[in-house]
């Protein structure tokens, strides 16, 4: 059949895809303008798996909280190229996304996929982008925490973004939160403190200092606990209670935090960033 011109054009401006994938949406939906955007959005779904090897390094990571600062999320939707990223549309519905997760807080991405927003799947609004723009676009981070008093912090223009959890709900912490939502961010801590680090990097560490140790010349009677000192300054390094305050690293975290507040803590945090 024959498809008029004013008929793609409106295909487009709906859509956002391109002049000839328009006509052959049209083409294979009879001219039924519905039918040709569900054909544009398999087409997108196509798209995502034929290039499911293909990296999804950019993007806008997104961090929100609950009203009351009790629940909070960081997602991540991703994109091959920062022309993509940086388009408005994408930014709106990353934030979009975030609102959504912080209001439903589901437990996973796919639970997250499924949530209704502005009436269709957060699912089917990520096709839908995907469809316009024709490369992979994809959820790949969702994080999420409860507290008495959740901060959240986003670095580098969407790049990167952190909750931190503090067990104090009073208004006065809030900033002491936000300090220390910024030394996630610049110093990439592992764990909260040394009890939450991974038997299996705690082995590796130890590991690795005793190999350092044979390498200076140190006497094997020695190797055991130069090795544990060694993981101790790794704990210093890598746990975001023990490192130091880099507003002031004279002092360690938990000590910033204790001068704030006696008994201030951080109860988690979560990271996430681009790449």
């Amino acid at each position: 059949m024959s498809i008029k011109l004013e008929d793609i054009k409106k295909l487009r401006d709906a859509t956002g895809a391109g002049m000839m994938d328009c006509k052959k949406a049209l083409t294979e939906a009879g001219g039924d303008f519905e039918k040709a955007i569900e054909e544009l959005r398999k087409k997108g779904q196509k798209v995502s798996a034929k290039r499911a090897d293909r990296d999804a390094l950019e993007g806008a990571v997104i961090a929100k909280i609950s009203d009351d600062k009790k629940r909070g999320v960081v997602i991540k939707l991703s994109s091959e190229t920062d022309f993509v990223s940086k388009n408005e549309e994408f930014i709106q519905l990353t934030t979009q996304i975030a609102q959504a997760a912080v209001d439903a807080f589901p437990q996973s991405i796919d639970e997250l996929m499924q949530v209704e927003l502005n009436g269709a799947t957060v699912g089917d609004h990520i096709n839908d982008l995907l469809a316009k723009f024709q490369e992979k676009i994809e959820l790949t981070n969702y994080e999420r925490l409860e507290a008495e008093l959740v901060v959240p912090y986003i670095h580098m223009g969407n790049k990167a973004g952190v909750i931190v959890g503090l067990n104090s709900a009073d208004e006065k912490v809030y900033n002491a939160g936000k300090d220390v939502a910024m030394q996630v961010a610049a110093m990439k801590p592992i764990a909260l403190d040394k009890d939450q680090v991974d038997a299996k990097t705690i082995a590796t560490e130890i590991e690795i200092g005793k190999e350092q140790a044979r390498a200076e010349g140190k006497p094997e009677a020695m190797i055991e606990k130069i090795a544990l000192g060694k993981l101790n300054k790794f704990y210093k390094e890598n746990t975001l209670l023990n490192q130091a305050f880099v507003k002031q690293n004279k002092m360690s975290v938990a000590d910033y935090l204790k001068s704030v507040q006696a008994d201030l803590t951080v109860t988690d945090f979560k990271h996430v960033r681009l790449g």
